[in-house]
């Protein structure tokens, strides 16, 4: 039976489960984001700024390709959503049925009560208005912005003001930049590298209130320490939320997000939710976040639930974590688990470079040797070598021998794999010699 499905969001999430049912499906498929008229490339949203690259160049389709496969698009908001009479209200007056719906609308970003939080001036850094914001908050220049909050999105924000040289202080409420990430050792070559690029990093500190200008906007911050400083932007960077105000008026359970099962079900017959939005009320795999704001695991989410409504009911599964990101110019990935710290029956190998900012740490089990994760800054490793490794359950021993297969680097590139076997023979008294490169082994990874 041909059914009326509609998503909310146009986001990898909402993008991707669009794509999957056409393609599995003659379902009609309409999408509804308020944000932008066609899907983009959000993490790249931080080049636009810095002039690498224009808005439609994140566009990974042509504006031609969603008529074409069928995927009718709407640019509005959603107020409410009747799921008695499985109805929306759009802020335009208008309303849209559906037979199923799909809930993606993704993130937006913490704000915490601060005085001042909604001066003009202060924003965050998610979507395409805080983009346009942000151009327009800086047009006529500024004397410094002061950014709040020690992650990924706020390490973005001040690469972005470097690179147009506006002064940056940065504000961290922990002892280390990302201390609950990454270790210690790894959080101080970043801060390093944060100073190398002249932005004023002050740990421990933390926003007490944003004071405003005769003009309204933001003129100063104020510290827990009693410090003012002057600044015209504010950037808070402390984590992103669910998107789902306007759903906690209706019978869908939420709590930090819209609650789903294994299936991305709610408690809504024919209503789901994905992505960002989609808080599950017990993790499928057990030992992760039951939030998950990851790019990756919007596409699978995504495809699983094209396939539970058009073909099997499929469960949630995303596989061994990975994630990755860039500090400026330092590129860093994450495959298993690595933690701050080791657990009581783990071990770290950790090598370092002496002058550049290159790293890698190996996580393993000190009882069994089992090989747990890596964490990788600067050199370049493939995914499909650590995930079939994980599969394998290979020791550490043997991903010692066999980095040289995993490492992704450009060609030229100076490889270190000599010097990381050596420290860990040295550490270890364990003779491995490091296999050449087998490129059977390196493309069937």
């Amino acid at each position: 039976m041909k059914e009326k499905i509609v998503i909310i969001g146009n986001g990898i999430a909402g993008v991707t489960i669009a794509r999957y049912l056409r393609k599995y499906s003659n379902h009609e498929i309409l999408i509804i984001s308020s944000e932008t008229p066609y899907f983009f490339s959000r993490t790249a949203l931080m080049y636009v700024y810095m002039g690498h690259m224009k808005f439609e160049h994140l566009q990974p389709y042509e504006n031609w390709f969603w008529e074409k496969n069928k995927i009718d698009l709407k640019q509005a908001f959603v107020q409410s959503i009747d799921t008695n009479n499985k109805s929306l209200q759009l802020d335009n007056g208008e309303q849209v049925n559906y037979t199923k719906l799909i809930l993606a609308t993704g993130s937006k970003p913490n704000k915490f009560g601060w005085p001042g939080q909604d001066l003009p001036g202060v924003q965050g850094l998610y979507s395409k208005q805080d983009l346009d914001t942000l151009e327009e908050n800086t047009k006529n220049g500024i004397n410094r912005a002061v950014i709040i909050g020690g992650g990924l999105i706020g390490i973005e924000m001040a690469e972005m003001l470097r690179a147009r040289n506006y002064p940056v202080t940065f504000l961290v409420r922990e002892n280390l930049f990302w201390g609950n990430v990454l270790p210690k050792e790894e959080s101080e070559m970043i801060m390093r590298h944060m100073k190398d690029h002249h932005i004023d990093l002050r740990l421990k500190t933390e926003l007490k209130e944003i004071i405003a200008g005769a003009d309204g906007k933001a003129k100063s911050i104020i510290t827990n320490h009693g410090e003012e400083i002057p600044c015209q932007v504010v950037g808070l960077t402390a984590g992103v939320s669910p998107n789902i105000d306007f759903v906690k008026s209706s019978n869908i359970d939420t709590k930090r997000g819209i609650l789903v099962n294994e299936y991305l079900e709610t408690n809504i017959p024919d209503v789901y939710a994905l992505g960002d939005c989609a808080e599950f009320h017990q993790h499928p795999s057990g030992d992760r976040r039951n939030i998950e704001q990851i790019w990756y695991t919007g596409k699978i989410m995504g495809k699983t639930l094209a396939t539970t409504i058009c073909k099997t009911k499929t469960a949630y599964n995303p596989g061994h974590w990975f994630n990755s990101a860039k500090f400026m110019d330092i590129e860093y990935q994450t495959y298993g688990w690595v933690f701050p710290k080791p657990k009581e029956n783990e071990k770290h190998f950790s090598w370092m470079h002496p002058t550049k900012y290159l790293s890698v740490r190996i996580c393993y089990d000190k009882n069994t040797s089992a090989f747990i994760g890596i964490n990788t800054f600067g050199i370049r490793m493939r995914h499909q070598a650590f995930d079939k490794w994980l599969n394998e359950k290979r020791s550490v021993d043997y991903i010692i021998e066999h980095l040289k297969d995993a490492n992704f680097d450009p060609e030229f590139y100076k490889q270190y794999e000599n010097e990381i076997v050596a420290q860990f023979n040295s550490e270890n008294d364990t003779n491995i010699t490091p296999k050449k490169r087998n490129w059977k082994n390196l493309f069937s990874a």
